[in-house]
């Protein structure tokens, strides 16, 4: 019997059979899913709502760079299940440390939970939800629900998802992407509510609510 190659990812069995992986790669492809459906659902409630094509300018550069973050999220977690590649493939320590293991099993499981917490978001959020700065566009200010707690659920279970990704699927390129992701998602809800867009206007009501106050 011939020792593993680890110029090739090492000992660890990549396979499909790796579940913490296979969970947390289904539930991301449910949830870029979902964001399709919530697209196609806002679309034909408003065929004029600028879902892909922001009228902001920053907003448009911010979808640039957001499409390959989206790419590498969708198919890293399967290639370190499937690719030989060592950068790829996942890491030795992976499969012998058991600690480690629970640990992505569950962070999988958190993950589950994430996509499932952020598709009552979506719910709550109908016809109201959008991907981008609508500028000059009336929409409802949201305060219940999830949104009571969180200024920007939807935005803090992506974060914590691609964080769960990242745990589960430990190379060097999904660690990378994470960063990038996290650093976007913080960018994205600081310039929904930069002075001159319908938020702000709406934040202190919004912290009062969320405190138990009312004015």
């Amino acid at each position: 019997m011939q020792p593993p190659d680890r110029s090739t990812g090492g000992d660890f069995d990549s396979s499909m059979n790796d579940l913490p992986a296979t969970i947390t790669t289904a539930t991301i492809w449910a949830y870029w899913l979902g964001v399709g459906v919530m697209i196609i659902r806002v679309k034909r409630h408003s065929r004029e709502t600028p879902i892909l094509t922001p009228a902001q300018p920053l907003e448009r550069l911010m979808g640039l760079i957001i499409l390959p973050i989206v790419v590498l999220w969708v198919t890293l977690p399967w290639f370190a299940q499937t690719s030989t590649r060592a950068l790829l493939a996942m890491p030795d320590f992976v499969g012998r440390t058991p600690a480690y293991g629970g640990l992505r099993w569950l962070a999988a499981i958190v993950a589950v939970a994430c996509l499932v917490a952020t598709a009552k978001c979506w719910a709550r959020m109908g016809k109201d939800w959008r991907m981008a700065v609508a500028v000059g566009e009336k929409t409802n200010l949201i305060t219940d629900g999830p949104f009571r707690h969180i200024r920007h659920p939807i935005y803090a279970f992506s974060i914590l998802l691609m964080l769960c990704t990242a745990v589960v699927v430990p190379t060097l390129p999904v660690l990378v992407l994470a960063m990038a992701r996290v650093v976007w998602m913080n960018a994205k809800p600081r310039n929904e509510e930069r002075p001159g867009d319908s938020f702000p206007a709406n934040l202190d009501r919004h912290q009062n609510l969320a405190s138990g106050r009312r004015r």
